[in-house]
């Protein structure tokens, strides 16, 4: 993990703001979804993508009656 010497404070309601370098490049603009999880001891912030409930692909996905399907599990299903 690289450390990009950027120190942010956390405010009254928990927020923090991500600096404009950061995401510019990770290609965030705003109203996009943030994915937060934890490894070990760290905190991650990813960019949110939806992905295949079946397979997890996130390529060529399409929304179904509330759920994301990639083209190549839903071929399958069709067949069925």
């Amino acid at each position: 993990m690289k450390s990009t010497g950027i120190v942010r404070k956390i405010d009254e309601l928990g927020r923090i703001v991500l600096p404009i370098e950061l995401r510019r490049t990770y290609d965030l603009a705003v109203k996009d979804a943030v994915e937060i999880y934890t490894d070990d001891d760290k905190i991650v912030l990813k960019k949110f993508q939806r992905a295949c409930i079946f397979c997890g692909e996130a390529e060529n996905v399409v929304e179904f009656k509330g759920r994301t399907v990639c083209e190549k599990c839903a071929a399958e299903l069709g067949k069925k």
